[in-house]
C-alpha cells in the first residue's frame, strides 16, 4: 500500500507564527504568503517544479528586517519534507539538476542522508531581488538543508542578472528535490541499510 507522503508544521516564536504543510506526491498546488513577495516566488517555484503541494503562511516581524522570516521559512520547508520522507525513506536519495534562465545558469546536487551540510557558491551584484535581501538567500538554504537532513551543493555558475540567478538556483534545487525522493521500491539505498 502506497503511504502518504505529507506533513504539517505550526511553528510559533517571537519572530515568526508559521503554519504549512505539504505533500509530496502532489500536483504543484500552492497557497503561500510570507509577506516577502520574491521568497513566495521562489516557493511557489519549487512547489510549480518539484510537484510537490504547498500550504505556507508566514507572520513575521518585517518590521526589523526579512531575517527571520526566511531563516525560519527555510527551517520549516526543511522540517516539512524530513517528516514527510519519515525514519527510513525509500527514495533514490541522490538528485542533481542544471537550469538556465536566460543568461544564467542555476546548479544543485543534494543527498538525502541525514547528514546536513550546504556548500552555497553564488556572488550577487545587487543588495535584493525585489524585496528580498540577496545575502538571505544563503541563510535560506542553510536553514533549509539542516533541517530536511540534506547535503546541499548549490550554486549560480554564471549570469547578469540577480534575479535569473536566484530563480534558476530555486528551480534547479526543485528538480533535484523530486529526483532525490523519487520512490525506491528496492529498499534503502545505502550500504549500511538506513540514511
Amino acid at each position: 500500500m502506497f503511504k502518504i507522503r505529507a506533513a504539517a508544521i505550526d511553528r510559533k516564536t517571537r519572530e515568526t507564527d508559521i503554519v504549512a504543510k505539504i505533500n509530496l506526491d502532489g500536483m504543484g498546488v500552492y497557497n503561500v504568503s510570507t509577506g516577502i513577495g520574491f521568497l513566495d516566488h521562489m516557493l511557489i517555484s519549487m512547489a510549480v517544479h518539484a510537484k510537490f503541494d504547498l500550504e505556507l503562511n508566514c507572520k513575521g516581524d518585517l518590521h526589523v528586517d526579512e531575517h527571520h522570516s526566511v531563516e525560519d521559512v527555510g527551517i520549516v520547508l526543511g522540517s516539512l519534507i524530513k517528516q514527510a520522507l519519515g525514519d527510513t525513506p525509500l527514495i533514490k536519495r541522490y538528485g542533481s539538476a542544471k537550469i538556465p534562465m536566460d543568461e544564467a545558469l542555476g546548479s544543485c546536487v543534494l543527498d538525502i542522508c541525514n547528514r546536513p551540510f550546504l556548500v552555497f557558491n553564488a556572488e550577487f551584484l545587487s543588495e535584493k531581488a525585489g524585496d528580498l535581501d540577496t545575502c538571505l538567500i544563503e541563510e535560506f538554504m542553510r536553514a533549509f538543508a539542516f533541517n530536511a537532513g540534506i547535503t546541499l551543493h548549490i550554486s549560480a555558475d554564471y549570469g547578469e542578472n540577480d534575479h535569473h540567478k536566484i530563480e534558476a538556483m530555486f528551480k534547479a534545487l526543485a528538480y533535484a528535490l523530486k529526483e532525490a525522493i523519487t520512490v525506491n521500491s528496492g529498499g534503502v539505498v545505502s550500504a549500511k541499510g538506513m540514511l
